[in-house]
């Protein structure tokens, strides 16, 4: 008697693939500190985040056009546009501006480290498949010493203010309910590309709204005499990583797509060095070390697994 195989179950995401996506999108938004840095001081908060989202959205709405879809928002994705827009556009991106002008891009990156920590822990409650399994806890613990590290009691080395501090935590706390909410998107709205789109149109519009309203139009010509670093900040280090992260995390979960917070850190830090001159202590090679490990532990762990 011959016996009909199981239906297969569908597959997750392998490891390959959370690996690298994990890879481009650390490796490109941890250089948006560098861009950034690079303007902080000569163009206002709200400028440098509008000039960000318009670039961004100006990039993903050509690729939407080229792939035969039309770049304006159906009735179903409104919502989404907007909460994402605001969550994971331009109120971190305006609050992150602000911070460096004062933190230097390694310290500010380690605060927002913390991101993954906050995904985790609301995702467990959140999403049944997302419950933390021994390992997955251990990893996330790994990586919260990392962090603690990294952190240490000299965080505001860079000259950091209290109101910088604050502004990378309300940045970090943004960026975790971005995370959440993506997930919980259904998905016939959860197209990853024009989520990223959406995201990046509200962003640059509400930044640009701000600019002018606190700025006026002459806070858009300071970006003139940085044009370079204004178009690597909008392109390359924010529409290419968004595109990567709307897939990882619908594909991944927020837990794990969430890890990119360890790792962006340890790319700003080391081009805040490279290139900025900035000091990378022992301390924060140990602390990334460290997080690297948390992340390995993480990704690799099974998910659905209920700690106990």
């Amino acid at each position: 008697m011959t016996i009909a195989p199981e239906p297969a179950r569908p597959a997750g995401p392998s490891k390959t693939f959370i690996v690298s996506n994990l890879a481009v999108c650390s490796f490109l938004w941890g250089s948006s500190y560098l861009f950034i840095k690079l303007m902080a001081g000569d163009v206002v908060p709200w400028a440098i985040a509008a000039c960000r989202g318009l670039l961004g959205a100006v990039t993903l709405a050509l690729f939407v056009a080229a792939r035969g879809q039309s770049p304006l928002p159906r009735r179903h994705e409104l919502r989404h546009w907007l909460v994402l827009g605001t969550c994971n556009g331009w109120l971190p991106n305006v609050l992150v501006a602000y911070a460096l002008i004062q933190l230097a891009s390694g310290p500010a990156a380690m605060i927002q480290a913390a991101g993954p920590l906050v995904t985790a822990l609301f995702a467990h409650f959140l999403f049944s498949e997302e419950h933390l399994s021994r390992r997955r806890l251990g990893g996330i613990l790994v990586g919260m010493a990392g962090v603690a590290i990294l952190i240490g009691p000299r965080l505001v080395e860079g000259g950091g203010t209290a109101l910088s501090l604050l502004a990378m935590v309300g940045a970090t706390l943004s960026y975790a309910c971005a995370n959440l909410y993506t997930r919980a998107v259904p998905p016939r709205a959860g197209d990853p590309i024009r989520l990223a789109l959406g995201q990046q149109v509200v962003s640059g519009g509400g930044a640009l709204l701000l600019t002018l309203t606190f700025s006026g139009w002459g806070a858009l010509l300071a970006l003139t005499p940085h044009w370079q670093a204004a178009l690597a900040l909008g392109v390359f280090a924010t529409a290419m990583p968004v595109a990567f992260f709307m897939r990882l995390i619908r594909a991944a979960g927020p837990t794990r797509a969430a890890m990119t917070g360890y790792l962006v850190p340890v790319v700003a830090a080391v081009m805040g060095v490279l290139v900025l001159g900035e000091t990378l202590e022992l301390r924060q090679i140990i602390g990334g070390v460290i997080i690297l490990a948390g992340v390995f532990f993480v990704t690799t762990a099974p998910a659905g697994a209920k700690t106990g």
